[in-house]
């Protein structure tokens, strides 16, 4: 028989951890929202492989299923307000004119097809073409520090032409047209230079830097872009 060990956090780092999330109460409209936010993030550092609401359920103190299913699936707050607090918090720390922000794309290997965004493509967690989902992300380095900035889940056209799929997976109406991956980095682009992120280059691999589109319009902010 196989047994699962869930270690637990220090008291210290509960203490530090719930300090940090207190910082973004007002992006919450109600307690039981905030409260539900603080358990799942929580549960996203301790040990386990799975990171699905069931098994996540049953490592935090406190957890139960139906209310974080609800919190992360049909409870009505802005997720960004949240990653823009988080960007301001981790930019006044660390950002830095000559930072470099870095467009890539982040993998995640799935099994079966119900996840949204999943399909048989390249896969880079894995080197192949696999069955993942994929998400544009961006990443910010600088001297005093890196930290990740946002990311967005890529929707193969094969999901974009399946109304009844997207429908099954409750993508939201605004997120259903298909964008190439370099589409979806120039919007992410665009969010975090509204905010004032300083920085001096923007970085990405080939599959970004030969297109001319998205070269031209990430350097049109008076940052240079530099491929690879």
């Amino acid at each position: 028989m196989s047994h699962t060990f869930t270690p637990e956090l220090e008291p210290a780092v509960l203490a530090r951890l719930e300090a940090y999330a207190l910082s973004f109460r007002p992006r919450f409209p109600r307690s039981d929202q905030f409260r539900q936010g603080q358990l799942y993030l929580h549960g996203l550092l301790l040990d386990g492989e799975r990171k699905s609401i069931e098994p996540l359920s049953r490592r935090v103190p406190g957890g139960n299923e139906q209310r974080l299913q609800q919190f992360i699936n049909q409870s009505p707050w802005e997720p960004a307000s949240v990653l823009a607090a988080y960007r301001a918090r981790l930019a006044q720390a660390l950002a830095r004119p000559g930072g470099v922000i870095v467009v890539d794309d982040t993998s995640f290997p799935k099994q079966g097809r119900h996840s949204v965004g999943v399909a048989r493509q390249y896969c880079g967690a894995l080197g192949k073409r696999a069955n993942c989902q994929v998400a544009v992300s961006l990443h910010y380095a600088a001297a005093a520090g890196d930290y990740p900035l946002t990311l967005r889940l890529y929707l193969p056209e094969s999901w974009t032409n399946d109304p009844a799929r997207l429908d099954e997976a409750r993508v939201p109406a605004g997120e259903r047209t298909f964008q190439t991956k370099w589409q979806i980095a120039l919007d992410l682009l665009d969010e975090v230079r509204a905010e004032g992120l300083p920085h001096a280059v923007v970085v990405a691999d080939a599959g970004y830097g030969v297109v001319t589109e998205f070269r031209e319009d990430s350097s049109s902010a008076g940052s240079t872009i530099s491929s690879g």
